[in-house]
């Protein structure tokens, strides 16, 4: 293919780049991410502390799927949410079933009273310590899988080499200093990096595009001859490839 026929091409996926949920299956079996390697299992961890009789609050649900995913009472089951279309998804997914859903983009004020939840998650999603500490009952827990700072940088160099990380400080030492200080208990704290690939560069346009807060201002027009660049990676190595950033924290409080 000549360079506009790629152009044009890449330019498509950047218009379909929009997603309800956390919903990657356009670019399936295009790109491999592999968080199968992270040496900790949040779903287990989770399902291990869980009892029906908890008060839940999963926060930045996205669209719910891994809420839902748990089968907890619904009774007992809460959620927020803060992006638009992601707000009403799980207004029409989990309303109906009684799981108690605010809409809320800001971690440091959550919209339930104080003492509400025995165990509140968060995977990937941002969370406040102190706010944390005035929702979760004596004894109770918070558990998060973190996207870490260095997650996807050199993918954004590759593009945007001037791109300044979107979250510098949330790195496993400092956000678990910062629960200590909260005087909460550490039960289990851990960190990986992994490689994620890309095997067309249409897959990682879309992704770029999607995950906007990494690539600021990326597009296909102003990325496009570090676009072919890439393109020539793949055709040469099979991929394009760099490395994802994980934490995990599990922290009680008193």
């Amino acid at each position: 293919m000549t360079a506009n026929e790629l152009k044009a091409v890449w330019k498509k996926e950047e218009d379909l780049a929009h997603i309800k949920g956390w919903d990657f299956s356009h670019i399936h079996g295009r790109y491999e991410e592999l968080e199968d390697t992270i040496p900790w299992d949040y779903d287990a961890i989770v399902k291990a502390v869980l009892k029906p009789d908890m008060k839940l609050l999963d926060y930045d649900t996205g669209g719910g799927e891994y809420l839902l995913s748990l089968k907890h009472p619904y009774k007992n089951t809460a959620a927020t949410e803060g992006y638009p279309p992601n707000v009403e998804l799980c207004k029409k997914r989990l309303l109906p079933l009684g799981i108690d859903l605010k809409e809320c983009s800001d971690a440091a004020h959550i919209p339930f009273f104080d003492g509400s939840f025995d165990i509140i998650i968060d995977r990937h999603g941002d969370f406040c310590p102190s706010e944390i500490k005035r929702l979760i009952k004596s004894g109770g827990l918070f558990i998060t899988q973190q996207v870490g700072a260095s997650n996807d940088r050199d993918l954004v160099k590759a593009v945007l080499p001037d791109a300044l990380p979107p979250f510098p400080n949330n790195v496993l030492s400092e956000q678990k200093k910062a629960f200590e200080d909260q005087g909460f208990e550490i039960l289990k704290a851990d960190e990986a990096f992994f490689p994620i690939s890309f095997y067309d560069v249409g897959a990682f346009v879309w992704f770029a595009r999607i995950i906007c807060w990494e690539f600021p201002d990326f597009s296909v027009d102003n990325c496009f001859d570090r676009l072919l660049k890439i393109h020539e990676t793949i055709e040469r190595c099979g991929k394009f490839s760099g490395t994802a950033h994980r934490f995990l924290i599990v922290a009680k409080k008193p």
